[in-house]
């Protein structure tokens, strides 16, 4: 098992652990973590036109994750940070000096 199908599973996991629903633990946790390791900002490799739109997909799927999530940290940060990993793209972004505690 490569590394960043070792990361899309453990992705997985915690959002799973998450869900609102069967699908939101069986067809979307999958998919935002397949997602995620895309190279992108999440809500831009999601689809969605702004950050905003990308909050009201994850309250409608994982709403008790919304809860502890900072107000003021990415969703991609956030989630990666609490699997104690970094994610694919974060070390190539041009953004880093405006990410909430990004620490590469």
């Amino acid at each position: 098992m490569d590394n960043l199908t070792k990361l899309e599973k453990k992705v997985t996991i915690f959002l799973q652990k998450y869900a609102k629903n069967d699908i939101s633990k069986n067809e979307i946790a999958p998919h935002l973590a397949r997602v995620s390791l895309m190279m992108n900002h999440l809500y831009q490799d999601l689809g969605f036109d702004n950050r905003a739109q990308m909050n009201n997909f994850m309250q409608e799927h994982f709403p008790k994750l919304t809860l502890i999530k900072p107000k003021d940290k990415l969703w991609k940060k956030f989630i990666y940070d609490s699997i104690d990993e970094v994610a694919p793209a974060c070390e190539f972004c041009p953004d880093q000096d405006s990410c909430f505690s990004c620490k590469i």
